[in-house]
């Protein structure tokens, strides 16, 4: 990676001190000023207004989720469980499993994923040992479920930007980020490798596209963001407080708002008392609307 031309000069702060051991998947709903997250290890998901409307809620679940994302009803949500995607209303009921995409693979889960323009949903699933390269990537859409990509240990940060028709998926365990081009037919063009970490810069991790059509980075125990220009050349660092960072959203009624979850794993609370949290920051750039799911239907 060579050397960003710019650091941002805005710490960003605690916006809520969640404790995650495991926080990822950050996610805000324009439509309810509300954002969502998982705590992967805690087994549970997040839910909070930062406009004071709706003090932070945990909904304890019954097994690991990955992520979470926006379906066409702001009550219910599709969640990346252990087990497969799963519709879960927010005021009550059980998850119901939409789609098992490694039932064979019961030393895999679901890590991260994202909704494409079409509603459709591209993931990715990772090895819990973090020992096999039996990780893989896949598109879940009204035609069914398709596997694209490379097998790996742990696949993460998918993101798509609409604008110029692409998607970028993370291979964590190999510090490499690669771009499709999304084809009108629904299918993947080649892998381009987009970014590739070096030594003592962390792990790839989650990410996400701004309106500038720019791609955030987390650095997994790196204590930072990158934002890279499309041509995949970094242009601006955000320095965290935390080393394990996972994923960033947009969010704000003009999604100016960065939010960054991190995770405590691993880590000594007392020596790294923000590890975990919730973290926000004014970067003065626009993302993008989360995408919305539709296939949710049984």
């Amino acid at each position: 990676m060579s050397r960003p031309v710019a650091v941002l000069d805005r710490r960003p702060e605690v916006a809520l001190s969640c404790g995650c051991v495991l926080g990822e998947g950050v996610i805000w709903d324009h439509r309810l000023a509300t954002l969502y997250w998982v705590d992967i290890n805690g087994q549970s998901l997040w839910s909070w207004r930062p406009d004071g409307g709706e003090e932070a809620k945990a909904r304890a679940l019954d097994e690991r989720v990955g992520f979470v994302l926006l379906t066409e009803d702001p009550a219910t949500v599709l969640l990346g469980l252990k087990s497969g995607l799963a519709r879960l209303a927010l005021e009550g009921g059980e998850p119901a499993i939409l789609v098992r995409p490694e039932p064979d693979l019961p030393g895999n889960r679901l890590n991260d994923g994202v909704a494409a323009p079409d509603g459709s949903v591209f993931f990715g699933t990772l090895n819990e040992a973090d020992r096999q390269p039996s990780g893989h990537f896949y598109h879940w859409s009204g035609a069914g479920l398709a596997r694209f990509g490379i097998c790996t240990v742990t696949t993460n940060g998918p993101a798509i930007d609409p604008d110029l028709g692409l998607l970028y998926a993370t291979d964590t365990s190999r510090g490499r980020v690669w771009r499709y081009r999304l084809r009108e037919d629904g299918a993947l063009g080649e892998p381009e490798e987009f970014a590739a970490f070096g030594e003592g810069e962390g792990h790839p991790d989650g990410m996400a596209v701004d309106a500038e059509s720019h791609v955030w980075i987390c650095h997994f125990r790196g204590s930072r963001i990158t934002r890279f220009d499309p041509d995949g050349e970094p242009v601006l660092v955000v320095p965290m407080p935390t080393p394990q960072v996972t994923k960033l959203a947009f969010g704000g009624p003009d999604l100016r708002t960065i939010y960054v979850t991190t995770a405590a794993r691993d880590l000594d609370r007392a020596a790294d008392p923000l590890a975990g949290h919730l973290f926000r920051l004014e970067a003065g750039i626009a993302g993008r609307p989360a995408g919305i799911c539709r296939y949710i239907t049984d």
